[in-house]
């Protein structure tokens, strides 16, 4: 179970002096904290060990109410840095950092307690504070903290070291002797649960010889229920709720005074935390490394300070009664928290009934103002100056009880009432109506909603009052609660942004068509970010469920809205502008446009106008640049490899035919061996007698399609290439005789209109850039295999079999391709040549016509000069 883990402080950037970061290990009302030095350079650190390496849930921080850092960073290790032991390299792991309040409100007189879940594990923890926050009392630019308490529970929970870990905790955190049970604290079940004894506002504000009383009586107590002797642990209970209304000694300071060398502030003791002590409960601003994903949201911003909701307690909290304070002085529930309750603000205020409430609030409303009389002259007329009193008193259940008794009233309202009584305490509800949306407090707010709901859907229907009254509640309140959107708080921003949209749908609001026009008002250059970024969300919200047909909303308002929407500072509502403009895209694609800058490459080099267009391309199924630029790579990239793969086929053919021409030279060399010892044994052969080889299967043929010819001399050869081999073509860009095979990628890597061409993805084909976006949309070619499955005709865009003997079937054979125009040449196939010298194995030879024959190169560029010269062997 996570419990209060005891550290040292192992260094600090410094402190000033009597304010040692020593101070941090003690926790108890007198304690002073740690400062930063005067005027100090900024970060500030400080570097924490754990007694034991443990596994860290809670992390809590005690702020100064006026040496403010405006971010503190977390980071833990396993050991310590190099700079502290140069022979380990471990280093600390960012865990995140929270915010800190300026505390400008509370007139820097109160303390945030910022509590933070965490789940890492590491035996060293370090701080960096940033800069401080800058008031008036803070003259010399420090930083400070008050306390900082760290829970959490053993990492290797089985080891026997723990027990020693246990012992140094004892020596460090306060003087506890080896039985305290302080660390376990109460048990309620759960292995992840935190004791309300181990938070560090209980100790903070409890005398610590209380503490340790309370921490030991509340260990009986979850004994004495483990052994079912309910009644010893309901004495138990009781005797802990009287220790914490105990009294402290009027001489025991609660909070630490300030330095005596300022005299700007000397803040005052108390007895009690102040109603403005600041608790919030967070999660670290930026993500967490940690082992397993942790279940609690992140609170990147923290606004108005919400309470800290402890886990569920086995026991119920004491009450305090703090009755000779006035009702909205009384300490907060986070007070009541801070003594060891368990229950929250919100939690209380569902739990007490209106009687509850009345009982704790003495006496009647104050009675009105003259200034509050003037403004509230015409409610007073009609609803009374009690009721009137009640909502604008200065206590808030007053406020709350006057706006559900005019919610009564108005309910109860016979239907025969005259219409002006009707009309005239209709107008008087929606002016205090209007005036409690601005209420800060909770359940005022809450109460205007109710009633003002009541009013559009129950009151104005039942007594038959017209689209006019309802235009005047709907115009007087949206205003105000459109402000509320942009609150500080959370809660009430998301409570306003739901109601606007639930009376939106209203019948009787949806035909009046008055909330759109609010929407689309274009967004003031200084309005909130919560503001800005409610309205966004609230407009998107409506568009969906209402349309731009009939409702209020159109496309020319809606447009440009967005567009404005696309120059505000915040990005969330840039970001939150273009989802909105593709949205709308869907539906209207030619109004958008009208509304937008040409889509060229200046509009591009806005990020925001290109992720517009890309995302039109996506809406549209066309391919976009990014995508575009993919394929061009993955093209470029297959003719490469291709290109490579051409040249080791060659290159082995080269290395081939040198063999062979090594071999063909061996045998002329014996046989001139054997022909000059002929000639020693017999006559002298005529001079004149020619030698006639006997190897002439080159000459006269056709390396490409295998016809020979008695015609095919080296002119004959180039001019059957260039108009009649049915295996080549002229390419029509550029007069280049190819091999038909090879049409595609000449286009595309070889011709010198190139650049004009580009491969469809799924034909694999080159056309034209021009053709290309029609031809991809209209998805009519035939998709290509693989090289491993098929060969693809350039001409007749047909599939068939792999291997090279299947061109020549495809391109000579009576069923080939249709498409080949060179096919009413008539063919003279030659005879079947030995084994390995056929056309396939010659594509790398020689003519064989004559020494220094010239052959047009068998892959791509064959012009009708362009030649390669081989040596005839």
């Amino acid at each position: 179970m996570p419990h209060k883990i005891g550290f040292v402080v192992v260094s600090s950037s410094g402190h000033e002096d009597g304010f040692s970061a020593r101070e941090l290990m003690i926790h108890a009302p007198t304690v002073s904290g740690w400062r930063s030095p005067r005027f100090c350079q900024f970060p500030q650190e400080i570097v924490l060990q754990m007694v034991e390496r443990c596994r860290i849930r809670k992390l809590q921080l005690l702020a100064h109410q006026y040496m403010i850092p405006s971010k503190v960073e977390f980071y833990i290790s396993e050991s310590l840095p190099e700079y502290f032991t140069p022979y380990q390299a471990e280093r600390f792991r960012r865990l995140g950092y929270v915010s800190l309040c300026d505390n400008e409100k509370t007139g820097c007189k109160a303390r945030e307690l910022k509590s933070v879940y965490v789940d890492a594990v590491g035996q060293f923890l370090k701080l960096i504070f940033h800069q401080n926050h800058v008031n008036k009392y803070n003259v010399y630019n420090q930083v400070a903290l008050v306390a900082v308490n760290i829970i959490g529970d053993p990492a290797d929970f089985g080891d026997e070291s723990n027990i020693t870990s246990r012992e140094k905790l004892i020596d460090h955190y306060l003087g506890h002797n080896a039985e305290d049970p302080a660390l376990e604290g109460t048990c309620s079940g759960k292995s992840d649960y935190i004791s309300p004894l181990d938070d560090l506002a209980f100790d903070m504000y409890q005398d610590p010889e209380v503490a340790q009383i309370i921490r030991r009586l509340d260990e009986r107590k979850r004994e004495a229920v483990q052994k079912e002797r309910y009644d010893y642990a309901k004495k138990l209970k009781q005797a802990i709720a009287d220790l914490q209304k105990m009294r402290r000694p009027l001489d025991l300071p609660l909070q630490p005074l300030a330095c005596p060398s300022s005299p700007h502030h000397q803040p005052p003791m108390r007895s009690l935390p102040q109603p403005e002590e600041r608790v919030s409960e967070n999660r670290l601003a930026d993500p967490f490394l940690q082992e397993k994903p942790s279940s609690h949201c992140l609170d990147v911003s923290p606004q108005r300070p919400t309470v800290d909701r402890p886990p569920p307690a086995t026991d119920p909290p004491p009450k305090t009664h703090p009755d000779s304070l006035p009702y909205d002085e009384r300490p907060l529930p986070v007070t009541r928290k801070q003594l060891g309750a368990a229950v929250s603000e919100a939690e209380r205020r569902d739990v007490l009934g209106d009687e509850a409430r009345r009982a704790d609030t003495a006496g009647e409303p104050e009675p009105l103002t003259e200034k509050a009389l003037r403004e509230a002259s015409s409610a007073v007329d009609v609803l009374g100056e009690a009721l009137v009193a009640g909502a604008y008193s200065k206590t808030w259940s007053h406020r709350e009880d006057a706006l559900l008794t005019l919610h009564k009233q108005l309910t109860d309202t016979p239907v025969g009432t005259p219409k002006e009584d009707l009309k005239s305490t209709l107008r008087a509800a929606v002016f205090l109506v209007r005036r409690a949306i601005r209420d800060i407090v909770t359940p005022v707010f809450q109460a205007s909603l109710k009633l003002l709901k009541m009013i559009i859907t129950q009151y104005i229907p039942k007594h038959k009052l017209g689209r006019l009254e309802t235009a005047h509640c709907v115009e007087r309140t949206i205003p105000v609660l459109l402000t509320r959107t942009g609150d500080s708080s959370a809660r009430l921003r998301v409570m306003a942004s739901n109601f606007i949209q639930e009376i939106a749908l209203f019948k009787e609001v949806k035909s009046l068509q008055v909330i759109p026009s609010y929407l689309v008002q274009p967004l003031k250059a200084n309005s909130s970010t919560h503001l800005a970024m409610s309205q966004m969300a609230l407009l998107a919200r409506l568009l969906r469920d209402l349309g731009t047909e009939g409702a209020g909303f159109t496309v020319d308002s809606v447009m440009r809205f967005s567009v404005q929407a696309l120059e505000h500072r915040v990005r969330e509502v840039r970001e939150a502008a273009v989802g909105m403009i593709l949205d709308l895209y869907a539906q209207h694609r030619a109004l958008v446009l009208e509304y937008l800058p040409p889509d060229d490459s200046t509009t591009r080099r806005n990020v925001l106008y290109k992720t517009i267009f890309e995302g039109f391309a996506k809406i549209d199924g066309r391919p976009t640049d990014a995508e575009m630029r993919a394929q061009k790579r993955a093209a470029a990239e297959e003719a490469e490899k291709r290109k490579k793969e051409e040249i080791r086929a060659l290159q082995g053919q080269l290395a081939a035919l040198k063999e062979m021409q090594a071999e063909v030279q061996e045998k002329e060399s014996e046989a001139t061996k054997a022909k000059n010892q002929d000639t020693q044994e017999r006559k002298v052969a005529p001079p004149n007698a020619p030698e006639i080889p006997d190897n002439h299967y080159l000459d006269n043929l056709c390396i490409f399609c295998g016809e020979r010819s008695e015609s095919f001399t080296e002119e004959g050869l180039d001019l059957h290439y260039w108009k009649h081999c049915l295996m080549l073509t002229r390419c029509e860009h550029c007069r280049q005789v190819v091999e038909i095979s090879s049409l595609t990628e000449h286009l595309l890597t070889e011709c010198d209109q190139k650049d004009g061409f580009g491969r469809c993805y799924r034909c694999s084909e080159a056309v034209s850039k021009e053709e290309l976006p029609r031809h991809v949309k209209t998805r009519d070619c035939n998709p290509a295999k693989s090289e491993k499955l098929a060969n693809r005709c350039p001409l007749c865009h047909e599939n068939f079999s792999p291997g090279e003997e299947a061109w020549k079937a495809h391109l000579m054979g009576p069923a080939g391709c249709t498409m080949n125009l060179r096919r009413t040449h008539v063919l003279h196939r030659t005879p079947v040549l030995p084994p390995g010298k056929g056309p396939a194995a010659t594509r790398a030879g020689t003519s064989g016509s004559k020494v220094g024959s010239k052959i047009p190169t068998p892959k791509g560029g064959l012009s009708k000069g362009s030649s390669r010269t081989y040596t005839k062997r």
